[in-house]
C-alpha cells in the first residue's frame, strides 16, 4: 500500500501496531489527540488531531488505501464524554473514507458490543448486539455504521471485537486474553486478506477457555498462537471462589457488565503497570 492511516497511535495498542504497520506501506500516517509519539519511524508521519473534528479527519484520510481505526475514549463513561471521540469520530472516519475512495477500514471494536451475553452461551460472530454500557453502545453503533457503508458504498470493514488485550491478571482473562503478538497478527490479517467485505472477528488468543466462536471468520486467516492456560492455576488460586450471580463473572463484558452505566470500569480490570493507558 502507498498510504496507511492509524488512529489512536499514541495509545497502548496503537503503540504496538506502529512498527508492524509501517512495514506494510510506503507511508504510515499516525494520528492521535496526544501531543506526539515516541520516535517516529522513517516512513511515519504524525498528525495531532481530534477524531471529532471532521475537517481534520478528512485531511488525514485523504489518499489512504486503508485506515486502522483504534482511536477512542477507552472506558465506560457518561454519554457526553463518549459522544465526540467514539460516536462522531467513527462517523467522521467512514464519511472521510467515502469521500476519498478508501478501500477498507479495520476497526477496534470490542466484546462490550455483546457484553451482556452470558459466557456460557459461547457466542459466535453473528451474536446479537447486547452492549454493557455506553462504551459498548458506541461499538454497536460503529459496527452498524460500518455495515451500512459496506452495503451502500462498498467500503470494506473488518470489526475486531477485542476481548482483553492486556497481561493476564484476573480469572476472566484466562479465557479472554489476546496477546500483543496475536493482536498484531490479527490486524495484519485484517489488512492483507484479499476480500473482507463486512467482517466481524473476535480478538482473542488460542485460549483453551476462550468463550467465543471465531469459526465464521476463518476467511480472514487469523490463526492465534498464544494460550492463557499457562496462567490459569495461579490466577484461579489467587482469586478464590467467584460469585456466579455477579454479572461481572458470568457475562462476557466482565466488570463492564456489573458497573453502573456511565461509570468507569477500567479500575475493576486490575491491569498491571505495563497495561495502563488508552489503547
Amino acid at each position: 500500500m502507498k498510504k496507511l492511516v492509524l488512529t489512536g497511535a499514541a495509545g497502548r495498542l496503537g503503540s504496538y501496531l506502529r512498527a508492524p504497520l509501517a512495514k506494510m506501506c510506503d507511508t504510515l500516517v499516525s494520528t492521535d489527540i496526544a501531543d506526539g509519539i515516541d520516535t517516529p519511524l522513517p516512513n511515519e508521519t504524525y498528525v495531532q488531531a481530534d477524531l471529532a473534528d471532521f475537517e481534520a479527519m478528512e485531511a488525514v484520510v485523504k489518499g489512504a488505501d486503508m485506515v486502522v481505526h483504534f482511536g477512542a475514549f477507552v472506558d465506560e463513561a457518561p454519554f457526553e464524554t463518549l459522544l465526540g471521540p467514539n460516536f462522531v469520530g467513527s462517523y467522521n472516519i467512514w464519511e472521510a473514507a467515502r469521500r476519498h475512495g478508501t478501500r477498507r477500514i479495520v476497526y477496534a471494536s470490542s466484546i462490550h458490543a455483546v457484553g451482556m451475553h452470558p459466557k456460557t452461551d459461547a457466542i459466535g460472530i453473528d451474536a446479537a448486539h447486547r452492549p454493557d454500557g455506553f462504551y459498548g453502545l458506541a461499538k454497536c453503533f460503529t459496527e452498524d455504521l460500518a455495515r451500512m457503508y459496506w452495503d451502500k458504498e462498498g467500503i470494506e470493514a473488518v470489526c475486531l471485537r477485542i476481548l482483553s488485550c492486556a497481561n493476564v491478571t484476573n480469572p476472566r482473562a484466562v479465557g479472554s486474553w489476546l496477546s500483543y503478538d496475536d493482536m498484531i497478527h490479527l490486524v495484519e490479517r485484517a489488512i492483507d486478506t484479499p476480500i473482507a467485505g463486512f467482517s466481524i472477528i473476535y480478538g482473542v488468543s488460542n485460549n483453551d477457555r476462550a468463550p467465543v466462536d471465531n469459526s465464521g471468520a476463518r476467511h480472514l486467516g487469523y490463526r492465534p498462537k498464544d494460550n492463557a492456560e499457562q496462567f490459569a492455576e495461579q490466577i484461579y488460586a489467587e482469586a478464590g471462589v467467584l460469585d456466579p450471580q455477579d454479572p461481572g463473572n458470568f457475562c462476557h463484558g466482565g466488570p463492564f457488565a456489573s458497573t453502573p452505566i456511565g461509570r468507569s470500569a477500567m479500575m475493576a480490570l486490575n491491569l498491571d503497570e505495563d497495561d495502563t493507558g488508552q489503547g
